[in-house]
C-alpha cells in the first residue's frame, strides 16, 4: 500500500538537527539522549495537518521537559487519564460484544455491526491532533527490544514505567484502518464461535451413531477436548477416528456446509456422505470460507505496515513488539524442543499405555493427566451437580482461591473483581484496563449444568482472571499493568487448570503425580509448538503471496502443515502427510497468537518448579505484581533464570524413567 504524500512526515533532517542542537545547547549534554530520541520520534509522526517545520520547532522548544520533578508530574497525570480513557473504551467494547460472546439468542447482523465497532479507534488520532501524543513522544523515549534487554536489568521500576510510556506512540495508524481490522476480527471470531458440529448426527460406514444426543461441539476446541476424553470408555478409538475425519474435512473444506451448526442431516465424515431421512443427498462443500477469513485478517493487518516504521510487518509487530521475543528466537526454541530425544521416549510410553501404534490425533493424548480414580462420566456428574448455572460458579470463586492458599480477604477481593457469564463459544477471559471495571470469566454451561470439560476450561480462564486483577490492581505504576506478553497469562491459566480436581475438593494421592504433570506438560508443548511453526510459515507465505486466493491459501496451509508434520512428527508417529496441525481455530480468528501457548507451558513449568517449596498464593501475587517488564527480565525477577526449555526436558527424562 502506498502512503499518500500528505501522510508522510514533513520535517526535514536539517530541522531535526537544528532542534536537537538548540535544545542540547539550552539544557546541556545530560539530556542529549532524551532530546535526540524524542525529537526524532516526534518528527517521524508529524504530518502536514500538524503544522509547518517552524511550528514543529516551536512545539519541541516549548514542550520538552528538562525537570525530573515536572516529568514525574506529567507522567502521573498521564497514568490517571490513560486509565480513564483506555479503561472506559474497553468497557464499551466489551458491552458491544455481549450479543456475540454470550448465549443470548440468535445473532442478528446488527449485532455483528456493533460488535465490529472499535470505540477507541479515533482516540489515537485525536491525541496527535491535540498534540498530547507528540508531548509523550518528545519526552518519553522509545527503546528498542535490544536496548530494553541491555539496559533493563539496571532500571528502577519508575524507569521501566517511563520506557513503557515510550512505547505508546511509535506509530500513527489512520482510524479507518483500525476500524477495518476490528471489524474483520469480529466477523472472523463470530464465524468460529458459530462453527459447531452436532455429534449425534455423525454416522460411521455401518450407519451407527457413536455420540449422545445434544452433544454440540465447537471447532476446534470442543472437537479436540471430546477426542481427548475418549482415551477410556466404550468405542473410544472409533470416536477419536470419527472426530479426526471431521477435522480433516474442515481443514480441506470438503465439509458439507449443511452440517455446520445444523442438526437437520446425518453425515458420514469418512466417505463424506450426507443423509436426509435415511437417503443420501447432494450437498455444497464449505466454499473455502475458513481461508477467506484468514486472508482478510492478513490483508487488513498488512495495510497497517507502512505506519509502523519500527515494526514494518505484522509478523514483527506480533513477535518483536507484542511478544518481545524475535520470531527467529521463538522458532529456534520450538525446533530444538520438538527435535529433542525426549519426544521418542514419551511417544514410546504413550504407545505402551494405549496398547497400539500412535495415531495422528495422539498429539492430544492426555493420559498423563492425573485424575485419580475418577472417570470422565463421574467427573461430569460431580461438576454438573456443583455448578448448575453461572451463579454457582460465581459463588465458588473465592472459596476456590482460599483452597489455593490465598487469604480470605485477598480471595474475596479477587473474586469481587471477576464476573462469570455464560459463553456462546468455548469460553474466554476478558480483562479490564480500569480498576472499577470487572474482568470477565466466560464459559459454556448447558441447560443441565456444566460438564467436566467445560469446568476444566473455566478453571483455565479463572487463572487468566486472577492474573488480570493482580497485574492491574497491584502493580505500582499503571504503565506497567498486565504481563510481558500473553504467554505469561497463559502460564498462570495452565497452572490453575492443573489444579481443577483440587479445587473440586477431590484428592489425588498418585505418588507419581508430579512426573505425570511433567509428561503432560512436555507432550502439550510438543503438540502446540508444531502448530505454532505452521502458523508462522503461513504468515510468511501470505507476505510472499499477498494476492493469493482463498483456494491457493488453503492449499498452502495444508502443504505447510504436512511439511512440518513430515519433518518433526512423521518419524515419531509413522505416518506421513497428515494435515492435523492446520485445524486450530486460533490460526483463523487470533492471528499469530498460537506461539503464546507453548511459551506459556514452558513458563508455567519454570514457575511450578520455583514455587514447589514455597507458598503458592504469595508467589503468584509477587510474580504478577511485576507487571509488563520484557519477558526475560520478568523471568529473572520472578524465578531467578531466563526463559529456558531445559527444565522441561530434564524433568521429562526423569519422569519417563520413573513412570516406567
Amino acid at each position: 500500500m502506498k502512503i499518500q504524500e500528505t501522510e508522510l512526515s514533513i520535517i526535514s533532517e536539517a530541522v531535526i538537527h537544528q532542534v536537537i542542537n538548540d535544545l542540547t545547547e539550552q539544557y546541556g549534554q545530560h539530556f542529549e539522549f532524551r532530546i535526540e530520541r524524542g525529537v526524532n520520534q516526534a518528527a517521524q509522526l508529524w504530518r502536514t495537518e500538524d503544522g509547518s517545520n517552524e511550528e514543529f520547532k516551536t512545539f519541541c522548544k516549548e514542550n520538552f521537559i528538562a525537570s525530573d520533578a515536572e516529568l514525574k508530574t506529567v507522567f502521573d497525570k498521564l497514568m490517571v487519564n490513560f486509565e480513564i480513557l483506555s479503561g472506559n473504551m474497553l468497557r464499551v467494547k466489551k458491552d458491544l460484544m455481549r450479543p456475540l460472546h454470550l448465549d443470548l439468542g440468535p445473532i442478528h447482523e446488527v449485532d455483528v455491526m456493533f460488535g465490529s465497532y472499535e470505540p477507541g479507534a479515533h482516540m489515537r488520532e485525536d491525541f496527535f491532533r491535540n498534540k498530547i501524543a507528540f508531548m509523550v513522544a518528545l519526552n518519553f523515549p522509545f527503546y528498542t527490544l535490544e536496548e530494553k534487554n541491555e539496559l533493563g536489568p539496571e532500571w528502577s521500576r519508575l524507569e521501566w514505567a517511563y520506557a513503557r510510556v515510550g512505547d505508546y506512540y511509535t506509530s500513527r495508524v489512520p482510524a479507518h484502518l483500525i476500524q477495518e481490522v476490528s471489524a474483520i476480527n469480529t466477523q472472523t471470531d463470530n464465524y468460529i464461535s458459530e462453527y459447531n458440529i452436532y455429534m449425534a448426527k455423525l454416522v460411521n460406514d455401518e450407519g451407527e451413531t457413536l455420540f449422545p444426543d445434544g452433544l454440540r461441539l465447537i471447532t476446534h476446541w470442543g472437537l479436540r477436548d471430546e477426542l481427548k476424553s475418549n482415551y477410556a470408555g466404550e468405542n473410544g478409538l472409533a470416536k477419536q477416528q470419527m472426530i479426526y475425519a471431521v477435522m480433516k474435512r474442515i481443514i480441506d473444506q470438503s465439509i458439507p456446509q449443511e452440517v455446520i451448526n445444523n442438526d437437520a442431516y446425518k453425515w458420514n465424515p469418512f466417505d463424506n456422505t450426507l443423509f436426509e431421512n435415511g437417503k443420501a443427498v447432494s450437498f455444497t462443500s464449505e466454499p473455502d470460507v475458513r481461508y477467506e477469513h484468514l486472508l482478510k485478517n492478513f490483508r487488513a493487518n498488512k495495510k497497517l505496515d507502512p505506519y509502523y516504521p519500527n515494526f514494518p510487518t505484522y509478523i514483527q509487530r506480533q513477535f518483536e513488539a507484542t511478544m518481545e521475543i524475535p520470531l527467529a528466537d521463538v522458532r529456534q526454541l520450538f525446533t530444538e524442543f520438538i527435535s529433542s530425544p525426549q519426544v521418542k521416549e514419551v511417544a514410546g510410553l504413550i504407545s505402551e499405555r494405549t496398547g497400539r501404534p500412535l495415531q495422528p490425533f495422539d498429539i492430544w493424548y492426555n493420559g498423563f493427566r492425573p485424575r485419580g480414580t475418577y472417570s470422565e462420566e463421574e467427573l461430569d456428574k460431580i461438576v454438573g451437580k456443583r455448578f448448575p448455572d453461572v451463579n454457582a460458579l460465581q459463588d465458588a470463586l473465592a472459596p476456590m482461591l482460599v483452597k489455593l492458599g490465598f487469604s480470605k480477604k485477598k480471595a474475596d477481593f479477587l473474586a469481587s473483581h471477576i464476573k462469570v457469564e455464560g459463553s456462546r463459544g468455548a469460553g474466554h477471559a476478558y480483562g479490564s484496563l480500569i480498576r472499577d471495571d470487572k474482568v470477565l470469566l466466560r464459559t459454556r454451561i448447558g441447560s443441565d449444568g456444566m460438564n467436566y470439560k467445560g469446568y476444566n476450561i473455566a478453571i483455565h480462564e479463572f487463572g487468566h482472571n486472577v492474573e488480570q486483577v493482580i497485574s492491574l490492581h497491584n502493580v505500582d505504576y499503571y504503565a506497567l499493568n498486565r504481563v510481558p506478553n500473553t504467554a505469561f497469562t497463559e502460564a498462570l491459566a495452565f497452572i490453575f487448570q492443573k489444579r481443577d480436581l483440587e479445587l473440586l475438593g477431590l484428592k489425588d494421592d498418585d505418588p507419581q503425580k508430579e512426573h505425570m504433570r511433567a509428561l503432560a506438560n512436555f507432550w502439550s508443548c510438543y503438540e502446540i509448538m508444531g502448530v505454532s511453526l505452521v502458523d508462522m510459515k503461513v504468515w510468511e507465505w501470505m507476505y510472499a503471496n499477498p494476492d493469493a486466493t482463498p483456494a491457493q491459501l488453503k492449499n498452502a496451509v495444508i502443504a505447510i502443515a504436512k511439511e512440518i508434520w513430515n519433518e518433526f512428527y512423521a518419524p515419531v508417529f509413522g505416518s506421513t502427510d497428515e494435515p492435523i496441525l492446520a485445524i486450530y481455530s486460533h490460526m483463523i480468528s487470533y492471528p499469530l497468537y498460537l506461539s503464546n501457548y507453548p511459551l506459556g507451558h514452558v513458563i508455567d513449568f519454570q514457575m511450578e518448579q520455583y514455587m514447589a517449596d514455597k507458598h503458592f498464593a504469595k508467589e503468584v501475587q509477587r510474580m504478577f505484581e511485576l507487571g509488563s517488564l520484557i519477558p526475560q527480565e520478568w523471568m529473572r525477577q520472578a524465578v531467578g533464570m531466563e526463559l529456558s526449555i531445559q527444565p522441561t526436558l530434564q524433568a521429562t527424562s526423569r519422569a519417563v524413567k520413573a513412570v516406567r
